[in-house]
């Protein structure tokens, strides 16, 4: 998925989100009821589900990179294994029940700005649409068959003894299994990977920045006097009423319970959020710190992206 910055991650589905401005985009507009900072021109006005990309965006892969990437990484693992002797090793192997019953907890993204989506807030509170969340299960489950004991060991590189790696017709098994080599492949070795968790890195530190800006703690003081004017508890940010722990009591698998109070609340913090263009704000300071900071280090982010369009140079290479 698409990393948004500065979200926080409860417990790996995406929520499908959309976005709708005011108008031609950015900038004030005679129907807007939110204060005056939050209508300053380069503030886009938010009454969607989502928000413009940032500058960061650039420096990362999309889903459909990501999409392509594995399918990639699944079509080598596959020649891997059949160059060894599995001609039928399927090309998305089966996990086994006892594996996939592990991923069956859920994880809800809350972005920092809070939600923005009325209908969902009205409908599901802060969890998930449990239909939404039964097709990210489905279509998380492989189609193929379960490996065989022999193909595992190639497959992971468990295989080998006293230290040596096994050899199959008379080659020896990959550090790490076909799999390790597909990533490999794909990704490339540690030191040009480090050049994505450089952004990752400055970006914990601009989310820190962000939080702590005094436009952003204005709008998120301002958000939290309408919810309390609504009669709702204080929370001091959009992120800390999603994340309250109280929407998961009874729950075991991390979605929400969907109490009266939890739609509620759900729905007065979104009916704030549109209302203060609370969003806009932290949109508008975080785009203008990524921008400072890409400039800053133009020579670390283009080395950045050159690294991601070898990836993607590579995905097509083996996609065809």
């Amino acid at each position: 998925m698409k990393r948004r910055w500065g979200g926080l991650v409860l417990a790996l589905l995406t929520v499908p989100t959309g976005l709708v401005l005011a108008g031609c985009g950015f900038g004030p507009s005679a129907e807007d009821e939110a204060p005056g900072y939050a209508r300053e021109a380069g503030v886009p006005r938010v009454r969607g589900k989502d928000l413009p990309a940032l500058p960061l965006d650039r420096y990362d892969f999309s889903g459909r990179d990501h999409r392509r990437i594995q399918e990639a990484q699944a079509r080598v693992t596959q020649r891997c294994m059949r160059s060894y002797g599995f001609e039928d090793f399927p090309l998305h192997p089966g996990r086994g029940p006892a594996l996939a019953e592990s991923f069956n907890l859920v994880a809800i993204y809350v972005p920092p700005y809070g939600s923005l989506d009325l209908a969902h807030a009205r409908r599901w509170g802060y969890g998930l649409d449990p239909a939404v969340l039964k097709e990210g299960r489905d279509g998380s489950r492989h189609e193929g068959r379960t490996p065989t004991d022999a193909e595992e060991s190639v497959l992971d590189g468990t295989g080998g003894r006293n230290g040596r790696a096994e050899v199959l017709r008379g080659r020896a098994v990959p550090e790490g299994g076909c799999e390790a080599l597909a990533t490999r492949r794909l990704l490339q070795d540690e030191k040009n990977a480090r050049q994505r968790y450089f952004v990752s890195e400055r970006a914990e530190k601009l989310d820190k920045a962000v939080a702590e800006d005094h436009r952003v703690r204005r709008a998120f003081r301002d958000w939290s006097r309408c919810m309390a004017g609504k009669g709702f508890t204080w929370y001091e940010s959009p992120a800390e009423a999603s994340g309250d722990k109280a929407w998961h009591t009874g729950r075991k698998d991390g979605n929400t319970a969907r109490t009266k109070k939890e739609l509620a609340t759900a729905v007065a913090d979104v009916e704030c959020n549109h209302a203060l263009n609370t969003a806009g704000v932290w949109w508008a300071v975080s785009a203008e710190k990524q921008r400072v900071e890409v400039r800053a280090h133009k020579g670390r982010y283009e080395a950045v992206r050159a690294y991601l369009d070898r990836v993607r140079a590579i995905a097509r290479e083996e996609l065809g």
